[in-house]
């Protein structure tokens, strides 16, 4: 997979620097972000590096957005969310950070934002993103059959 070395999610994708994995296949990987907006968000992106989506085909972002709603489904029933939002960046406009397409997935619940805002950051520790992560992987299956 050609990838650019100086991308922070393309060190991730190769084993150079570490994060917690919920899901991967040939041409996507998911792993828990470090700073959640809340419990569960989740980042999904393709293997080969983009920049943004302006660079991706059709049929590449077709196989994303069916693998974020696949995971989605899973983030959902796994954490008892009560909704969600799927959020894509593009360009520093859209304050896209890491020039690597990716996808946001953020469950929400209903005590989140009693103002209406996203609630804020935080670090979460290895563990607690590994026990976050264990209850989203027991809860992707694909026609009935577990997949991790």
């Amino acid at each position: 997979m050609k990838s650019n070395t100086k991308c922070i999610f393309c060190s991730i994708i190769n084993d150079e620097l570490k994060a917690v994995r919920i899901y991967e296949d040939s041409l996507f990987v998911a792993f828990m972000d470090r700073y959640p907006i809340n419990t569960g968000h989740t980042l999904v992106l393709p293997k080969k590096h983009h920049e943004d989506i302006f660079t991706m085909d059709d049929a590449e972002i077709g196989k994303l957005f069916l693998t974020v709603s696949f995971l989605a489904k899973g983030i959902v029933k796994a954490l008892d969310a009560k909704g969600l939002n799927i959020g894509q960046n593009n360009g520093r406009a859209a304050n896209q950070i890491v020039p690597h397409v990716h996808v946001h997935i953020i469950p929400r619940y209903n005590y989140d934002s009693p103002n209406g805002r996203w609630p804020s950051r935080n670090l979460i520790s290895d563990e607690e993103l590994d026990k976050i992560a264990q209850k989203i992987k027991s809860s992707l299956t694909v026609n009935g059959i577990k997949i991790n």
